[in-house]
């Protein structure tokens, strides 16, 4: 008996709540001007409802507008439960300051909520609106280069750059910044953006081409996030190879120059004198031996 009486409660105050929602939707338009809050994808954030004395309320509703409705978030009335939802899992209502932390923020969260605040015995509520803005930041960008050089004309050589920028993990939707460049030298050539299935975060890519003038240093940015500075556009060098064979060239000529010098060196040492020496000692061992 005691679980039908209990039901029979619920299924009334139900009702009541429903009936307090359409006059609350009612009534909606008296409030004053939006308080915008910010929070961080994952993190908690406090919505506040302003009143002067906690202690004369009687009811808090805090609800969101979803699709131009109002559902019911969270909130209390004297000292009876609130019904059910699943937002109740992850908030919760501070009845002495009149607030509600909501944890593990997501982008679905993101919108316009109304707090409607209840004094003892008055019946029209005070409404305030809040709107919630929600943040994540990007990944340090990756930049990269492709430099490649071309003839420009009759004028010679120039050389052009692709350069590729792109972040994960972002929100909201966001758009690529370049530092270093001159924009009358730099060309779109693809632009990618797509946000993920569940966290709703976004992953921005974009490709430029750069006429280059001169070297330069470059970096870019995706919200509030920045790339590592590189450098573009630097002068034409030797190839690695070719240095490598002008090096084996030089090497084996001062190889040669250095055993023509040894040789002449030593060709100088050995004189007529030594020669004459030589026939001297070779005559007496002749003469000795006949």
């Amino acid at each position: 008996m005691s679980l039908q009486l209990r039901c029979l409660y619920t299924h009334r105050y139900s009702l009541a709540l429903v009936m307090t929602m359409l006059l609350l939707a009612a009534a909606s338009g008296d409030s004053d001007t939006a308080m915008n809050i910010k929070a961080v994808l994952g993190h908690s954030v406090t919505f506040r409802c302003p009143s002067n004395h906690s202690e004369a309320v009687e009811r808090l509703y805090i609800q969101k507008i979803i699709n131009d409705k109002e559902k019911f978030i969270n909130g209390f009335y004297k000292d009876r439960d609130m019904p059910w939802n699943e937002y109740q899992i992850r908030t919760k209502v501070n009845k002495m300051d009149l607030s509600m932390e909501m944890r593990n923020v997501s982008v679905s969260d993101e919108g316009l909520y109304k707090c409607y605040i209840f004094d003892i015995g008055v019946t029209n509520p005070k409404v305030s609106d809040i709107i919630l803005e929600v943040t994540a930041e990007y990944s340090a960008p990756t930049i990269t280069p492709d430099c490649t050089e071309h003839r420009r004309g009759v004028s010679g050589t120039g050389m052009s750059c692709d350069l590729s920028c792109s972040a994960v993990g972002g929100y909201p939707q966001s758009t690529i910044r370049w530092t270093g460049l001159n924009p009358s030298l730099t060309n779109v050539i693809y632009n990618w953006s797509s946000a993920h299935n569940d966290s709703k975060t976004w992953t921005i890519n974009q490709t430029i081409t750069y006429n280059c003038d001169q070297q330069t240093n470059v970096s870019c940015a995706i919200g509030g996030a920045v790339s590592h500075t590189i450098t573009i556009c630097k002068t034409q060098s030797f190839p690695l190879k070719v240095i490598a064979a002008i090096a084996f060239v030089l090497v084996f000529a001062l190889l040669l120059i250095f055993v023509v010098v040894m040789k002449c060196f030593c060709g100088r040492q050995h004189t007529p004198e030594d020669q004459s020496g030589d026939v001297n000692v070779s005559l007496t061992l002749r003469a000795s031996e006949t």
